[in-house]
């Protein structure tokens, strides 16, 4: 997880252990809300909007694969090229 620390974003772990990634909307209490959770042996990244159900299936915008090193420095180059809009 430390290899996927972004600028702007919060890092986390989630309820079912997938990696949860925040930012700030500018909406008070609904930020932008990226996962990272297990597919396979690797990881689907799927983002979310603001107020989005977090139990349902996101936009996947991302299929990381290699070792963890590797899948959180490609986890960071995501969200930091993510297209954050409505």
């Amino acid at each position: 997880m430390d290899a996927a620390r972004a600028p702007e974003w919060s890092l986390t772990i989630g309820q079912r252990g997938q990696i949860m990634a925040t930012r700030d909307s500018g909406q008070i209490g609904l930020p932008w809300v990226v996962l990272a959770s297990r597919a396979g042996k690797g990881l689907r990244v799927s983002k979310y909007q603001p107020g989005d159900d977090l139990d349902v299936e996101g936009d996947v915008v991302a299929e990381l694969k290699g070792n963890p090193r590797e899948m959180g420095r490609q986890l960071r180059d995501v969200l930091c090229d993510i297209e954050l809009s409505d």
